[in-house]
């Protein structure tokens, strides 16, 4: 089975290291972000854990919900959270699904054949509110992912899912942000008070809106 963007995220029961959940219950009015990790005990996944654990209030800030799974069980999750604690400054504070059956893994194409028979690559699914996939991201096994680029992306989702606005190259929060097509120059000028500036019939720029 192959998510697309756009597709309702495959809802799962499983267990964690929080307790058995299920998926679309335990997200419940919240973004998430389900991020899947190839192994236990292995070098960059336990950066990475360590680097979402320390960010995890940005993430809260934004009403996100993290969420890893990797394909080892639960009590192979429990014993490696110390090792995350002792080498990342930071104890594991979101859960992790266990996946021993790949339940997760295949309904969510984790497992890439031309990669790995067995294990997950790095694929990160940002969900909204109504269960559906907002972002994929998939990088390979030997390349931990980069918070800073995840949050960005996030903003971004969250700005255009209130606003009729898109966001240009290398934007972060606070820039200003593209009109949408589908908003004519009049009903723009009336969204969008602080105005905006026409580069091209289909290039407008504005300031962030923020109500």
């Amino acid at each position: 089975m192959t998510v697309r963007l756009g597709d309702v995220a495959p809802d799962f029961t499983a267990d964690t290291t929080e307790g058995p959940i299920s998926f679309h219950q335990w997200l419940g009015d919240s973004w998430g972000i389900l991020f899947s990790h190839p192994k236990d005990f292995t070098p960059v996944c336990t950066t990475e854990l360590g680097a979402f654990a320390k960010r995890k209030a940005e993430f809260d800030a934004r009403n996100t919900k993290l969420i890893g799974v990797s394909v080892d069980d639960v009590a192979s999750h429990n014993s490696w959270k110390s090792d995350i604690a002792e080498t990342q400054g930071t104890a594991l504070n979101f859960p992790i699904i266990g996946d021993e059956s790949r339940t997760v893994a295949t309904l969510y194409d984790m497992i890439h054949p031309n990669a790995s028979d067995t294990l997950t690559v790095r694929s990160v699914f940002i969900i909204g509110p109504d269960k559906k996939v907002k972002l994929t991201l998939t990088y390979p096994a030997s390349t931990g992912r980069n918070i800073d680029e995840i949050l960005r992306v996030l903003d971004s989702l969250q700005l255009v899912d209130r606003f009729p606005v898109a966001t240009p190259a290398d934007w972060k929060q606070g820039d200003d942000v593209i009109i949408a097509n589908s908003v004519s120059d009049e009903d723009a000028a009336v969204r969008f008070p602080q105005g905006f500036r026409k580069l091209k019939d289909y290039l407008r720029l504005t300031p962030q809106p923020t109500k």
